[in-house]
């Protein structure tokens, strides 16, 4: 694929590796021009995949970005809750308009078409597959420099559909410190290899505490092993995030555009490294 992909493989004369998924791939909507996908994906829930697409946003849109979220975890979406957004998307005979959080990131998420936020969603894997597709083909989301897809937990039916459907340029994968997530971790990292989809950086998530009177990296979760799996995989970029109680306030409070940290400055610069 192209630096300056459109991801229209009908009026595209470059002769690329995207074309043999073109069967596949969804369009999205006409008035959207999204320049670069990136998925943030983990092997279980409860690792901080939906905190590490947050805060990859908001690094990207500090750097001038244009930046948009679209939440595909359909069954417990967390982004709006994180920027304090509680108001619903609004539509036209054009498509869905994405909601913008206060800083301008777009997203798009289930719980901003719901009735009541929290309403549970009972619904079948092709009912759930489908709504993220017409997330891609059916909203407005405009220019786009970088859009990050805060996908499901584990490597079923929603995240074949965004791989299939989605022409994602990387992926993310975020995991926790424990001994059980390294084998979980090499399942993400294989799937995106049966996918054909590089994976761009591994990031652990409650890394460590650090000890706010001596200063030092407690890991409450034992050693850390994510060096050894990315070595194993040839994933040369690596982050670290400790258990931070101001970001998980954040989150509560839906203040994640001010969190300060240089934590995944790394897997940022990865990202948007062929644009420098």
């Amino acid at each position: 694929m192209t630096q300056n992909c459109s991801h229209n493989c009908e009026s595209c004369t470059e002769n690329c590796s995207e074309r043999t998924k073109e069967s596949f791939l969804e369009k999205p909507n006409e008035m959207s021009h999204i320049k670069k996908v990136i998925g943030v994906v983990s092997g279980k829930g409860g690792v901080g995949k939906s905190l590490i697409t947050s805060l990859l946003a908001v690094s990207a849109q500090r750097k001038g970005y244009k930046t948009a979220i679209l939440d595909a975890d359909i069954t417990g979406p967390s982004i709006p809750k994180a920027f304090g957004l509680h108001g619903h998307a609004e539509a036209s005979e054009w498509g869905l308009f994405p909601v913008k959080t206060a800083n301008g990131i777009e997203v798009m998420s289930l719980n901003l078409l719901m009735k009541n936020e929290t309403d549970p969603v009972v619904w079948r894997g092709p009912l759930i597959s489908g709504a993220v597709k017409q997330f891609w083909t059916d909203v407005i989301w405009g220019d786009v420099d970088y859009m990050f897809i805060d996908m499901p937990p584990g490597t079923g039916d929603v995240a074949l559909t965004v791989f299939q459907s989605i022409p994602v340029d990387g992926i993310v994968i975020v995991a926790s410190p424990q001994e059980l997530v390294g084998m979980i971790v090499e399942k993400a990292v294989n799937m995106a290899k049966m996918m054909d989809v590089p994976v761009l950086a591994l990031v652990e998530n409650m890394s460590y505490i650090t000890c706010p009177d001596c200063g030092k990296e407690i890991r409450v979760f034992g050693e850390s092993h994510i060096d050894e799996i990315a070595q194993k995989h040839g994933v040369a970029t690596v982050a670290k995030l400790p258990i931070d109680p101001q970001l998980a306030a954040a989150c509560d409070k839906g203040t994640i555009e001010a969190f300060s940290g240089e934590w995944l400055d790394g897997v940022l610069a990865k990202i948007t490294e062929t644009n420098n």
